[in-house]
């Protein structure tokens, strides 16, 4: 009798581990916050939020009457957008595909972020987007000339 309620807790303390364990995997494998900042009267970041949110990003959008002023705190007025969000100690600046930001947090390069300067009508949140045609540069510290971070 007590080897059958040994066995029952242990099989009971396994499984706990097991739930445990796969809570934390998928908590390590959630995509991270991203914390965007747009004008209130652009219909196009509304459409990029929600992009973001349909490739599991979770958003906190916040509508700013001093665009400019975020652009030039985060350094991308060289590269500028419509919108600019942060995201695991980055900036993507305007309408980066998913794929782009993706890649960004997985390789960690020693950049400010990304950005697909102006508003591109083929990208996210814009219009059709087009595999292969949307150009993505990298935010470089320093003042340097950003360079083509990937082609989406």
């Amino acid at each position: 009798m007590l080897d059958d309620w040994m066995g029952d807790a242990m099989l009971g303390g396994i499984r706990f581990c097991a739930v445990l364990l796969l809570m934390s995997s998928m908590t390590a494998w959630a995509a991270p916050l991203v914390t965007l900042y747009k004008d209130a009267n652009c219909g196009c970041c509304q459409k990029y939020v929600a992009y973001l949110r349909q490739h599991g990003f979770k958003v906190e959008a916040f509508d700013r009457a001093d665009m400019q002023q975020i652009k030039q705190k985060y350094g991308v007025s060289r590269v500028a957008s419509c919108h600019t969000a942060l995201v695991g100690g980055y900036v993507v600046e305007g309408h980066v595909p998913v794929a782009a930001i993706n890649r960004l947090l997985k390789e960690k390069p020693a950049i400010i972020g990304i950005s697909v300067p102006d508003m591109p009508m083929n990208s996210p949140g814009m219009g059709e987007m087009k595999p292969g045609a949307l150009t993505v540069y990298n935010i470089p510290a320093n003042g340097q000339q950003p360079k083509v971070f990937s082609v989406e």
